[in-house]
């Protein structure tokens, strides 16, 4: 049984400038980011899609590792390949140079668009305005590679993208030691492998995987621990059980452990900082948390009309308050 196709617009880009080679991409289908994309730092990105040849991942990395130019590559990769008709391919290599290949089997709409630095391409689409905006999109938005890819992609799904619909999407960016402790060069490993907005979802993951793994925010936007904004953290972190009393605006020893454990249980050490300031994240981040919870906690709360008025121990619903029992004075 042959493997199915399946329609899928994708992006294959690189920032020269930062050293970062990226693959963003969304389909039709389970789990995308297990087949379409490759990259490794100082070498290139691979798109490989619609009748997927997987081989087109590992071998056009090493023709980019032996110096092969990206259009170099691609003519490579599809003449040594007998199902060429039914295959899609993006690359970019080290230099910045990027070239697409649509086989002339693809399922309609299926085309492609190379510029500088990037190239988009895409199969069973609603037309070429798809590959168009992506590519408008990743020209005009400013910022670094994970914005521009992101940009990308929702700009193509705004001009009808996958004609059969949304299902998984993935976004992967390499940049030298740029992974885990230095361990690897998978800067940003992402993926949503089955959603109804899987774009949307992508984008929410990044912004927790942001946080989590990246530090990307310019320094000049630090926050200072004014009494102000350390007031507001001592009752966000009060409303989420991290820090007891009342919140008075001095950073002292208490306030400063309840905000290193929150940072720690939440796995945002590459956060800490010791002069006195915070990143701009962890406010926002920490006031959608509390923002969650006080809502949390307005829709479980049950809710008395009049409590106020029908005092303490009322819990009949006439507004009488039931009698007491025991003596009508404390005992001496």
């Amino acid at each position: 049984m042959s493997p199915p196709r399946f329609g899928t617009f994708s992006i294959v880009a690189c920032d020269r400038e930062r050293g970062e080679w990226g693959v963003a991409v969304q389909s039709r289908f389970l789990a995308v980011g297990a087949v379409v994309p490759w990259a490794q730092a100082e070498v290139g990105a691979i798109a490989t899609q619609a009748w997927a040849n997987v081989r087109f991942g590992p071998d056009g990395l090493a023709l980019l590792r032996d110096g092969l130019s990206a259009e170099d590559v691609v003519a490579k990769l599809v003449a040594g390949d007998p199902k060429s008709e039914v295959r899609q391919l993006g690359v970019v290599d080290r230099s910045g140079r990027a070239a697409s290949f649509t086989g002339a089997k693809c399922m309609e709409w299926a085309g492609h668009h190379v510029g500088d630095g990037y190239a988009c391409q895409g199969n069973i689409l609603l037309g070429p305005e798809v590959v168009k905006g992506m590519a408008r999109a990743f020209e005009s938005t400013p910022g670094d590679l994970p914005e521009r890819l992101l940009s990308a992609l929702a700009a193509g799904q705004r001009e009808g993208g996958d004609r059969r619909g949304m299902q998984s999407a993935a976004m992967l960016i390499v940049r030298t030691k740029g992974g885990y402790d230095e361990g690897s060069d998978r800067w940003v490993d992402i993926r949503v492998d089955d959603h109804p907005s899987p774009i949307e979802e992508l984008r929410r993951v990044f912004k927790l995987y942001d946080l989590t793994l990246l530090t990307r925010e310019d320094p000049a936007t630090l926050v200072k621990l004014t009494p102000e904004v350390s007031r507001v953290i001592q009752h966000h972190l009060g409303l989420l059980g991290y820090y007891s009393g009342r919140p008075h605006g001095t950073w002292d020893e208490a306030t400063a452990k309840a905000f290193s454990r929150f940072l720690n249980e939440n796995n945002f050490e590459n956060k800490t900082r010791t002069d006195d300031t915070v990143w701009p994240s962890i406010l926002d981040h920490l006031q959608e948390r509390a923002s969650e919870e006080s809502r949390r906690r307005t829709r479980t709360a049950p809710i008395t009309p009049n409590a106020l008025e029908r005092g303490p121990h009322a819990t009949g619903g006439d507004g009488a308050s039931p009698p007491r029992k025991g003596p009508s004075t404390p005992p001496p």
